[in-house]
């Protein structure tokens, strides 16, 4: 080859690497985290707002001017109603009767809501190895969990301020509504960061979430344990049910506690950021796995099917039978007092709530919150079905003689069993409790109370496996 012709040779261009700048990557990565979850942020935004307005306007038709003053007294009184709804404050005012009625179980559902999201946008994608090609670019590690905080975080806002709308627009007044929707905010916040921590520190998702799960039970019986116990009444400082509690809107109206809480969240969220910054891609800040191999329960599509389902059903199974052993504890003291207090029984049986009086009446009333974790329980068990198949772990079943709909049967029966032991369970713990106490209840009624929401739970257990398909 001659100089001539090499020198004739086109020359080629080299290539131009165009990145985009820090506005766009961000502004692309807030995009794809409100794309992940804007479904069940307003699903939960319209249960939270709708929860609380309804409350509020029927308080207005059923219990304005039925509370007297001896009556708000006896109730306040009675420790097993300070330990499942909190101590009754303001009842005679229709904002602050909602707080007391539907703060806990909103701000319950808005915790779990951002937990549970905040490890599967996270630590889920990241297993699923969707975060390589983000982390291959311009983004870091830290700047990536920051933006994922910065987008729970408004929408924890948003929660918080739909209540406040919600509030006002039944007719409470402005202070308590917008008091108790940024406390609302600030838990939605609290356990974001929590969810987010938890999955840079944990080695997988299961484990993060996991521990996020646990740590708001935890959270909540403390809770229940400090406004029942007056010794223990410090250890409302120590859980944000607690410190939200302590806002007392519509009552005294303080605000320091929110002050209280959002600090611990952003320290959380900084926490979280710092271990996002110092940890290897799809590896947590400690490796907990154990090493040793794990041979056990893998000689079968079926005991493959138990053995995945066998940590989720331990930990749900563990919350639920805390929460009715300690419900079932409380079974004579709230027969006693409604006995003792037939206003407030009459006032439950317009509300729905028949025979609260009796040790059946009051465990059927409680059953029906069962229908609630037991259906979550079996949806996730048929959603962690999905999630094997979109991250490609379920490849090395199907390259074997097995076809979708076996797989997908043995899961929907291992759920269904999971989920009539868990009720099986809860009822068994109601009864423990009540016997404990000296409550006059039977097991064969304990747990045909809480085998009666069954079919409630197999419904959203048939829905997620339609949605499956």
């Amino acid at each position: 080859m001659t100089t001539e012709a090499v020198g004739n040779r086109p020359s080629i261009p080299a290539p131009r690497i165009v990145m985009a700048p820090p506005r766009a990557v961000r502004s692309a990565v807030t995009t794809l985290v409100l794309r992940q979850i804007r479904r069940s942020a307003a699903v939960v935004i319209v249960a939270a707002a709708g929860m609380s307005a309804l409350v509020a306007v029927q308080y207005q038709s059923t219990f304005a001017g039925a509370l007297d003053g001896p009556a708000l007294q006896a109730l306040a009184a009675n420790p097993a109603i300070r330990v499942m709804f909190g101590p009754p404050l303001a009842l005679d005012d229709p904002g602050g009767f909602t707080v007391w009625r539907t703060g806990t179980p909103v701000a319950v559902l808005v915790g779990a809501w951002a937990l549970l999201v905040a490890t599967r946008i996270t630590r889920g994608e990241e297993d699923a190895g969707r975060w390589d090609l983000l982390l291959a670019g311009r983004v870091r590690p830290a700047d990536l969990v920051t933006r994922y905080l910065a987008v729970l975080a408004a929408v924890a806002v948003a929660v918080g301020a739909a209540v406040t709308v919600a509030l006002l627009a039944a007719g409470t007044t402005a202070m308590g509504g917008l008091l108790h929707g940024a406390g609302i905010a600030g838990i939605g916040l609290w356990f974001a960061a929590f969810g987010v921590l938890a999955a840079q520190v944990l080695p997988a998702r299961a484990a993060a979430t996991g521990t996020s799960v646990a740590a708001l039970a935890v959270a909540l019986l403390m809770r229940m344990v400090a406004d029942g116990t007056e010794t223990l009444a410090w250890l409302r400082w120590v859980t944000p049910f607690g410190i939200l509690g302590e806002v007392q809107p519509y009552a005294a109206d303080r605000p320091a506690p929110l002050v209280l809480l959002v600090a611990v969240a952003l320290l959380l969220a900084g926490a979280a950021r710092a271990v996002a910054g110092r940890r290897d891609t799809r590896a947590g800040l400690f490796d907990v796995s154990n090493r040793r191999p794990r041979i056990r329960l893998l000689g079968s599509v079926g005991a493959f099917a138990v053995r995945r389902a066998l940590p989720t059903f331990t930990g749900w199974t563990v919350g639920v039978l805390a929460y009715y052993l300690l419900i079932g504890t409380l079974t004579v003291s709230i027969t006693a007092f409604l006995t003792g207090n037939p206003r407030f029984a009459e006032l439950a049986a317009g509300a729905g709530f028949v025979a609260l009086g009796s040790a059946e009446g009051f465990a059927a009333a409680l059953f029906s919150l069962l229908a609630i974790p037991a259906g979550l329980y079996g949806a996730a068990r048929i959603a962690a079905t999905a999630a094997d198949e979109t991250s490609r772990r379920a490849v090395l079943l199907f390259a074997l003689p097995v076809s979708r709909i076996r797989l997908v049967s043995i899961d929907i029966a291992v759920a269904t069993a999971g989920t009539v032991l868990l009720l099986a369970a809860a009822g068994l713990a109601m009864w423990t409790g009540a016997a404990t106490a000296g409550a006059p209840l039977g097991v064969g009624d304990a747990l045909a109370g809480a085998l009666n929401v069954a079919p409630v739970a197999l419904l959203c257990i048939g829905a997620a496996v339609l949605a499956l398909g």
